[in-house]
């Protein structure tokens, strides 16, 4: 992946500052560095007076959602960032329809350690106290059909986490999906098994749009043991019941964001496996060569067709049903979640309306919100469950700024 096409958390921080924006983060930052854990607003601290956690909004369907993590290895791979004998490590989670998902805990968006990391090299301004709770309960038994659910597959962006796209995530599994997220190691920010926490900046390894590829298929082959009935968790850690009659490996599909979108694309080149493919503002790479047969939609923002030729080029090679869809003042962030939660930093940062527009641009978060909930949900439901959505067949009343390009 070139340096053009990389866009991270970091990079659209610093291209905030010319506007004002970043100035009062850092200065949080910077302030931090000398506060002891416990002092009010530091890392890992209580929140402070008046302050309180991010939110995420709830998804909409009719069930329940569970959640578990397992730790994947590739015993078939040495790992040459992590040191010595040791072997690639994919920390994952798995959502899921659930059912009396009452009597177990919500998840945090991220684990303390991780998240720490995240917020420490963001220079946000909360403690890790702070951090939103999911939709997801840790555990919950899955929620019987009688039938297995698709599964789904989500890739992150780059120097981020596989928690970026949860409002997309979590409403997926609500209406029936099984959804594997997945920190791609070395550019995550990653608590692993042992308690170590990996960042992206750690070394000077940097795994590629393929090397993310390549992960999606690994995980694949572990759900596909997982769904055999044997435990892929390196720690053999139980599993939440019901969880293996619940995935059904017919109806797979693939979602990623920036540099996951790529993935996606790529990884959906090389496995027939997956039966349909969604990029959101995917940095399409100039070296995918191969012709796509199966459903694929683009949810753009930055990268559009018009914008990028790489992923002009890319659309060239959808042979099979295509959609490109865009929502009027995206930006490249507003397909995750950090479109809900900005504007709830930004109170706490006191940014005006213009610095936080800078970041998250014109679309508001509330309908950017329905809007991740209601395209990807009626993407994989007509094409892995056969279900029409009018929806994708061309503008909807009920969402009047997202513009499907010819």
């Amino acid at each position: 992946m070139t340096d053009r096409q990389v866009i991270s958390r970091r990079r659209m921080l610093a291209a905030a500052v010319g506007a004002g924006l970043a100035a009062p983060l850092l200065t949080a930052r910077a302030g931090w560095a000398a506060a002891p854990v416990g002092t009010p607003g530091a890392p890992g601290a209580a929140p402070g007076p008046g302050s309180g956690r991010l939110v995420l909004s709830a998804p909409t369907g009719p069930h329940p959602v569970g959640v578990v993590d397992l730790n994947l290895v590739d015993h078939a791979h040495l790992d040459p960032a992590a040191g010595p004998g040791r072997y690639r490590e994919l920390p994952t989670s798995i959502w899921y329809p659930a059912r009396d998902a009452h009597r177990h805990p919500q998840a945090p968006w991220m684990p303390d350690e991780s998240l720490l990391a995240f917020i420490t090299d963001g220079g946000y301004p909360i403690g890790v106290s702070q951090g939103p709770l999911t939709s997801g309960h840790v555990a919950a038994p899955v929620h019987r059909t009688g039938r297995g659910c698709p599964v789904l597959l989500y890739s992150h962006g780059a120097h981020s986490h596989r928690s970026d796209a949860t409002l997309t995530v979590q409403e997926l599994a609500s209406h029936g999906y099984v959804v594997v997220t997945m920190d791609h190691t070395w550019d995550a920010f990653t608590r692993f098994r042992d308690g170590r926490v990996g960042t992206p900046w750690d070394n000077s390894y940097y795994p590629g749009s393929q090397s993310f590829a390549d992960d999606l298929r690994l995980v694949l082959d572990r759900i596909e043991d997982l769904a055999a009935g044997r435990n892929p968790d390196a720690g053999r850690r139980p599993l939440p019941d019901g969880l293996a009659e619940a995935l059904d490996l017919d109806r797979v599909g693939l979602l990623g964001w920036s540099k996951g979108g790529a993935a996606t694309a790529l990884a959906m080149a090389a496995d027939p496996r997956v039966k349909a493919g969604l990029s959101l503002d995917g940095t399409m790479e100039p070296g995918i060569t191969t012709d796509l047969d199966r459903p694929f939609m683009m949810m753009t923002a930055r990268f559009t067709r018009a914008a990028d030729p790489h992923v002009a080029a890319f659309w060239a090679r959808l042979k099979g049903w295509r959609l490109e869809v865009q929502a009027a003042g995206a930006v490249h962030t507003s397909y995750t979640d950090a479109q809900y939660l900005y504007p709830q930093l930004a109170k706490l940062t006191g940014l005006t309306d213009a610095q936080l527009q800078n970041l998250i641009g014109t679309l508001d978060p509330d309908r950017a919100v329905r809007i991740q909930q209601a395209y990807p949900l009626a993407f994989f439901d007509q094409h892995l469950r056969h279900r029409r959505s009018r929806l994708l067949e061309g503008p909807s009343a009920a969402f009047p700024e997202v513009a499907y390009l010819p």
